[in-house]
């Protein structure tokens, strides 16, 4: 049975096959026309060799290690790839589509990319227009080498059609030129019996033979590719050829793919794809797509409200809904991704960007005879979810083994559960802690096995 994939997920693609001959069938149902295609790039995601963009018009690499089969078993489109024969030189193979003329991918209603080895099945991501919006082409999966070759289900739009679509990957435009001869037919070799499986197309239909391109489809090619170009035909007529010139100064910069929920871009900025409501630190949207609403969150009642003014835990929020993805940021902190999975936190509430709003929030107190008033707070956060930290540097996640003290001002959290109390050797600082005031002071941690303090290497 074929493990179905979702958008985000990834998988070593020995978890799904031995085989290295690999059969790629897409299907696209939607109006208008599509241009299925496959980009082979290099270590920086770019598309180095304009003879790895392999389209209707250049429909194999110069190795053969990728072959555009054209409709095959019921799939509107199809590639066979044999992994061994790709040149080290290629780590990524993107198959994209893109659509010719007006439309958008919110039209899609119904489509999947399947992986078959040896005529199995074993990989399938569906994926319609409810995924997307005004986007006028599709990033649907990649095949990509880090270590071992690996599979993962992208389903990003993207605005621009196939030209824009090439100039992102580093590719040039070319003049209009004749169209080549179609595609060759293609007749799939006999799976071998045991081992390793071999490349075979999943049982179907008859192979058919691609037809011809319409002349109104007519495309460009890659400028230097082998292959005679044929225009693609949402490419600009006389186009000039152009450098791509800022977009390869900051192709380095893009946007990572979308993993999960929550996608870390950088040290300092992550992205949430909403569907669930989050919840963010009020003014720590950076940018964000889609149909996304911002609200004040409320403090939650009259006495969270009071306990948070005297605690100084009190968390200015907003919620985040709708559908989209928001990036955030603030002040250039480090960030950082923890999923509690039902486990609980206690974290200085200045060090919260984000969090799910499955996340159960709470202030807790610190009760001690060593600090003035007798008590100090911080806030505990637990649940099933995700929340994000930040932090000045990064920080030490140190084991509890015995007693272990950490200034008030560097702590960040540490586990839930422990014996926490106050020892006077270190200063504490009114504006962490309310109802402190200056005395020498630090935070003295006791538990056992699996207990942790996270210190920052920076005192507020």
């Amino acid at each position: 049975m074929a493990t179905e994939f979702v958008r985000g997920q990834k998988s070593q693609l020995s978890a799904l096959t031995n085989g290295t001959d690999l059969y790629v069938g897409i299907v696209l149902e939607a109006p208008g026309d599509w241009d299925i295609s496959c980009f082979g790039l290099d270590k920086d995601g770019q598309l180095s060799d304009d003879s790895y963009f392999v389209f209707f018009n250049q429909p194999k690499s110069p190795e053969g290690a990728i072959q555009k089969l054209g409709p095959q078993s019921g799939d509107t489109d199809s590639f066979r790839i044999t992994l061994d024969k790709i040149p080290a030189k290629i780590e990524k193979l993107t198959f994209c589509a893109a659509l010719d003329g007006p439309g958008s991918a919110k039209a899609i209603t119904r489509g999947y990319l399947r992986l078959v080895a040896g005529g199995t099945e074993v990989m399938r991501y569906s994926f319609s227009g409810n995924d997307f919006s005004a986007e006028r082409a599709v990033m649907i999966a990649d095949v990509y080498k880090k270590g071992v070759w690996r599979v993962a289900a992208v389903g990003q739009g993207f605005a621009g059609g196939l030209a824009e679509l090439l100039k992102s990957f580093g590719g040039e435009v070319a003049e209009e030129e004749p169209a080549p001869a179609a595609a060759p037919g293609f007749a799939p070799p006999p799976a071998p019996a045991g081992g390793t499986p071999g490349f075979a197309p999943p049982p179907g239909p008859p192979p058919q033979q691609a037809p011809p391109p319409p002349p109104q489809q007519a495309a460009a090619a890659p400028v230097g590719g082998a292959a005679p170009a044929a225009a693609a035909p949402d490419l600009p007529i006389n186009a000039q050829p152009t450098r791509p010139g800022a977009m390869v100064s900051l192709q380095k910069y893009k946007e990572a793919p979308t993993t999960g929920r929550w996608t870390k871009q950088s040290s300092k900025m992550v992205k949430c794809t909403l569907g669930p409501e989050a919840y963010a630190k009020r003014g720590s949207m950076v940018a964000y797509q889609g149909n996304v609403d911002f609200d004040y969150k409320g403090s939650g009642g009259l006495r969270q409200f009071f306990e948070a003014r005297m605690t100084g835990q009190k968390l200015q929020l907003m919620r985040c809904t709708g559908n989209g993805e928001v990036f955030f940021a603030e002040d250039a902190t480090d960030l950082h991704i923890v999923e509690l999975n039902g486990q609980s936190l206690s974290v200085n509430a200045n060090n919260v960007l984000a969090f799910d709003a499955t996340l159960r929030t709470e202030i807790q107190r610190i009760e001690s005879a060593g600090i003035p008033g007798g008590v100090m707070f911080s806030l505990l956060v637990s649940g099933q979810g995700t929340m994000v930290i930040m932090t000045h540097g990064t920080p030490v996640t140190i084991p509890v083994q015995g007693p272990t003290f950490a200034d008030v001002n560097a702590v960040v959290a540490w586990t839930a559960g422990m014996r926490v109390s106050v020892a006077s050797q270190v200063r504490i600082q009114r504006n962490i802690y309310a109802g402190v005031s200056g005395e020498p002071a630090a935070l003295q941690f006791m538990g056992l096995q699996g207990h942790f303090v996270v210190v920052q290497p920076y005192e507020v």
